[in-house]
């Protein structure tokens, strides 16, 4: 009776963000607090440039939230997104929501001593491949002559493979203006060759465009690319242009990855009513949590669309992205951040298990999302300006990063 009453009393009593600098990004981790002692859930709202901009946005939704019952989910969700006026669908506000979402259902999984993953109905898998990102991509390197830099991206892709890794992303399609000539897509077809020829057939290479081709150029790289074989090419052209990157993925074989950039149900159904794309890679710290992120994929499986996690962000990020990976059924693969900083096992520990070989987790059985952030080494890195990533063209003028 205790613990029935004690869950129908439960309050939220505050949100916390304890921000993280870990060399590229700082990791915003957010702990929503109740009144029950030793209870609290952990989310995170990482945002890359935007940490004031986000820690900000959580400090403005936290009044709508203390004092309410951190089990509806779903009706606090609602709050988020609609109260205020201003509805929560741009990024700031998307990844504010996203990381508080989050550590609701971090609370509830502990309220009924459960992985997050059994409230939603128990695994459709036994486990969930990672793949690595080998990085790749400096303005510096793309105009240079190719031999060496498809050395490189070779040499990276057998290191990810000794790693365990049997499937890896990189960044070999170059910044490049609306229209340029074959330089660098000569560039992009040497350096798959390369990775291609290093691991052979038995490993699946994804290529990231990170969005940095016009349209035009996009096509042309899809179709240089088609002959290695891609898992997915991702990101061929700007997300705000849908029926673009649809038009990319009729014309050729490779599946089309897409979504990382994109908040809200409503964005991704635009994608898949234009059968845009093969892969839909919802970020769950952006899109809108694990409530919004289990929407998107519940509408993609109507389509028979693949899900992939964009996942690039800090240990929280990854525990919510293998927990929603266990239970959903279009789920493929997730991505993989392990060597941004040595520390990184310091602040936290994990419920699941990873298989070196092959990269499989395993689910663990620690309630929620199963991880528990320490706050104490998080203060040991505190905030710091990230680097500003600007791009321009080689006539000076402004570029995609």
């Amino acid at each position: 009776m205790y613990w029935i009453y004690q869950k129908a009393s439960m309050k939220i009593t505050r949100i916390e963000t304890h921000v993280c600098h870990a060399r590229m990004r700082n990791w915003i981790f957010v702990k929503v607090l109740t009144d029950v002692p030793g209870l609290w859930g952990w989310g995170e709202a990482t945002l890359e440039w935007h940490t004031r901009a986000v820690v900000g946005a959580i400090e403005d939704l936290e009044p709508l939230l203390v004092g309410e019952d951190p089990t509806r989910v779903e009706y606090l969700w609602q709050m988020m997104y609609r109260q205020h006026f201003w509805h929560g669908n741009g990024m700031v506000r998307g990844t504010a929501i996203s990381g508080i979402d989050t550590a609701l259902w971090d609370i509830v999984g502990k309220t009924h001593g459960v992985p997050c993953h059994k409230l939603w109905g128990g695994p459709v898998r036994d486990y969930v491949r990672l793949y690595a990102h080998l990085g790749g991509g400096k303005m510096e390197d793309f105009y240079q002559t190719a031999p060496a830099d498809a050395s490189r991206f070779a040499e990276l892709a057998g290191q990810a493979v000794s790693e365990g890794y049997t499937a890896f992303k990189t960044m070999a399609v170059p910044e490049t203006m609306p229209l340029e000539g074959l330089q660098p897509v000569r560039y992009a077809e040497k350096c798959v060759a390369a990775m291609r020829e290093a691991v052979g057939d038995s490993v699946d290479i994804m290529v990231d465009c990170h969005a940095r081709p016009s349209p035009r150029m996009g096509h042309l790289f899809a179709h240089a690319l088609e002959p290695y074989g891609l898992y997915w090419l991702e990101e061929p052209c700007w997300p705000e242009t849908a029926e673009d990157i649809a038009q990319i993925q009729r014309a050729v074989r490779t599946p089309i990855a897409t979504g990382e950039r994109l908040v809200g149900i409503h964005a991704f159904r635009d994608l898949l009513e234009k059968r845009a794309c093969s892969v839909i890679q919802p970020d769950i710290t952006h899109c809108g949590g694990l409530s919004e992120a289990r929407k998107i994929a519940a509408l993609a499986d109507a389509y028979r669309v693949a899900i992939a996690p964009h996942n690039p962000q800090g240990p929280v990020s990854t525990a919510a992205s293998l927990e929603f990976g266990f239970a959903t059924p279009g789920y493929i693969i997730c991505e993989s951040v392990h060597n941004d900083v040595p520390w990184r096992g310091d602040i936290c520990s994990e419920s699941f298990t990873v298989e070196p070989q092959g990269r499989l987790v395993r689910p663990g059985d620690r309630p929620g999302i199963g991880i528990e952030i320490d706050t104490k080494e998080v203060a040991k890195h505190p905030f710091e300006q990230e680097v500003p990533m600007r791009t321009f063209y080689k006539d000076g003028s402004v570029g995609d990063w």
